[in-house]
């Protein structure tokens, strides 16, 4: 494995940092923290403009054919700005299944419009019980003629709310083992039967609760073979799990750099309180833990490029880099103290996005039996 960065991932990484710098301040997230939508069109057609949106997309339908660890290196930044917006669910939870799963026409419509800002899309995927295992998806697909007939709850839906279209897995089949009987299927967020609440979340993200009542779908919507869904799913889940560790380190290394600054200028007792031991050790300890929540990112990345067999590595990505996180901001509140806590400080944005990024896409202890369950205990 090599980590050093290639020139394109390098470029990549400054000018989003710059760009970012400038367009996504904190007095910007927390404007979109209390804006219904959550996001800006201006700004979603600014990241367009840079190519982002079809990053890791195929050349053919408009992307840029970037690697998950191309990817990688811009959510990093994306974690470290708190970017609010519909990325996350449209381009690395949709736009990578598509680019996995779909037809050569489906791929046509959608793919292309994704990549140039002109579609919202949301992934329809855990259910009240919030499972990402196969067992969770009890969403019933009914078979109707040429229609399928879509009746249940889906939960934590991602920006569902402005999507113009969502992908969701349903049950088509009961099977034995669970994994068998998963069907994707292709919906517009406005047909007759869908309706969607907008629920409130601690880490700032926009999250709904979306609920199918008879929803009549043709069958030219499924994504993929009917029943053989779950593969493509547990695939995404994946990648969507090392992602979310990017974001997550990225949003530990800004914590550590406001700290830093922080012990650089507040004077306590005569001097300043960079200077005294126990301060430094606390941002010594945060470095650690930065450079490993990154270096388990990375790892975890590469081997998904490579198709390297990982039987462990993104469970250890997803509950080390969580783990990481929650350390880091705890630490970084400490030194900071009470100015920390207010609502003027941006410290507290990455405190409650560790939190929530914790849990996306499964909890440290979901990934702690992976592992152990891989060790034979």
């Amino acid at each position: 494995m090599d980590l050093a960065l290639s020139e394109m991932q390098e470029m990549l990484r400054t000018t989003a940092r710059d760009f970012l710098g400038t367009e996504c301040t904190g007095k910007y997230v927390r404007q979109m923290e209390q804006d219904e939508k959550g996001y800006t069109p201006d700004l979603w057609k600014k990241i367009a403009g840079l190519g982002w949106l079809g990053l890791p997309l195929p050349t053919e339908y408009g992307g840029s054919g970037g690697s998950l660890l191309d990817l990688v290196m811009l959510l990093e930044e994306m974690g470290r700005a708190c970017f609010p917006g519909p990325y996350f669910s449209t381009v690395v939870l949709c736009g990578l299944l598509l680019a996995e799963a779909a037809n050569a026409d489906q791929k046509s419509a959608l793919l292309p419009k994704i990549a140039s800002g002109d579609l919202v899309m949301a992934l329809a995927l855990t259910e009240p019980g919030n499972s990402y295992q196969p067992r969770g998806i009890r969403l019933s697909a009914t078979r109707n003629g040429d229609t399928f007939v879509l009746d249940g709850t889906k939960l934590f839906v991602s920006d569902a709310h402005i999507a113009d279209t969502m992908i969701c897995a349903a049950r088509t089949t009961e099977s034995a083992g669970g994994s068998d009987g998963i069907t994707l299927f292709l919906l517009d967020s406005k047909i007759p039967g869908i309706s969607i609440t907008l629920l409130k979340t601690i880490g700032g993200d926009k999250q709904c609760e979306v609920k199918f009542d008879k929803v009549q779908v043709s069958r030219d919507k499924v994504i993929g073979e009917l029943d053989k869904a779950w593969p493509a799913l547990e695939r995404t889940i994946e990648r969507a799990a090392v992602a979310q560790c990017a974001m997550m380190s990225g949003g530990a290394q800004q914590v550590l750099e406001m700290a830093v600054k922080y012990t650089k200028e507040r004077r306590q007792f005569g001097r300043l309180i960079g200077s005294f031991q126990a301060i430094q050790f606390h941002c010594a300890n945060m470095l650690t833990d930065v450079d490993i929540a990154r270096y388990l990112t990375y790892e975890a990345a590469w081997k998904l490029d490579e198709e390297i067999p990982h039987p462990v590595q993104v469970a250890i990505a997803k509950a080390g880099v969580g783990d990481c996180y929650q350390r880091i901001v705890r630490l970084g509140h400490q030194v900071i103290s009470g100015v920390g806590y207010t609502e003027d400080h941006d410290m507290h944005l990455y405190y409650n996005r560790a939190k929530a990024g914790q849990i996306l896409f499964g909890g440290a202890d979901l990934y702690r039996e992976v592992i152990a369950n891989n060790l034979d205990l």
